[in-house]
Parts: structure tokens; C-alpha cells; sequence
């Protein structure tokens, strides 16, 4: 299968955040900033990498424990959420809408991206983010 840099197929291109739930996020921070030496602020810790088929830009991962019972995390039940780094944000939600996958929110737009949020078959709630 040939592989453009310059394919906006709607898929998933990588892994764009980890989240998950603490009974105290600030200590679990400090914890892992004291023993793992990850540095961290109020919204956790970002990972940076450069893309392999273009060592000149930098991709994220965003890593944050959350309060316990956050309601960012419902409807889902699960004590943790991934954010799926996305291309072609629109495209993509055209297509989960025929596959019939719950959609939860319209696509939102900030400085750094666009977001939606499904839910996948085993009602884990996921975050997709094209990167701005």
C-alpha cells in the first residue's frame, strides 16, 4: 500500500493523549514527576516527537491524571480516555456517522485543533484531535 505525505484520508495517525482518573491529580503529577522525572503542570505532561516521514515537524501526546469522577470522561463508565491524533477531523465523522458509531458533540474548533467525541463498542468514550 503506497503511503502519500500528502494523503488526507480520514484515519487516525496517532496517539494524541492519555487520560485517566486520580484520586489526587496533583499528587499523582508530583508522583511521577519525583520518581519518573516527567515534567509536569495543571494539565499534566506533554510528550513531543518528530514525525518519521517528516523529521522537520513535531507531534504531541498530552498526558493528564483527572479528579476522580470527572464528568469529562461521561457517558463513559471507564476510569480512563484516549485522545486519537486525527486527520481530516470532518471527513472522519462522515464516515462514523454511516458506520453508526455514537457521535457525542458537534466538531469543536480552538487555537490548537478541532475535537469530537465518540463512543467506541465497548463504551469507552474517545477524543478525536486534528491538530491545528
Amino acid at each position: 500500500m503506497e503511503n502519500s505525505s500528502n494523503d488526507k484520508a480520514p484515519k487516525v495517525t496517532g496517539i494524541g493523549g492519555i487520560f485517566f482518573f486520580s484520586d489526587n491529580p496533583k499528587e499523582t503529577r508530583d508522583w511521577y514527576s519525583k520518581n519518573l522525572g516527567i515534567e509536569t503542570n495543571d494539565w499534566g505532561a506533554t510528550f513531543e516527537s518528530r514525525k518519521l516521514a517528516n523529521p522537520d515537524e513535531t507531534e504531541s501526546l498530552q498526558w493528564s491524571p483527572f479528579k476522580k469522577d470527572d464528568s469529562y470522561f461521561s457517558p463513559s463508565k471507564k476510569e480512563f480516555m484516549i485522545n486519537y491524533r486525527v486527520q481530516n477531523i470532518e471527513g472522519l465523522v462522515e464516515q462514523l456517522k454511516l458506520n453508526g458509531v455514537t457521535i457525542l458533540d458537534a466538531i469543536e474548533t480552538y487555537d490548537y485543533g478541532k475535537f469530537v467525541h465518540i463512543m467506541d463498542a465497548d463504551g469507552n468514550k474517545i477524543e478525536l484531535w486534528e491538530p491545528a
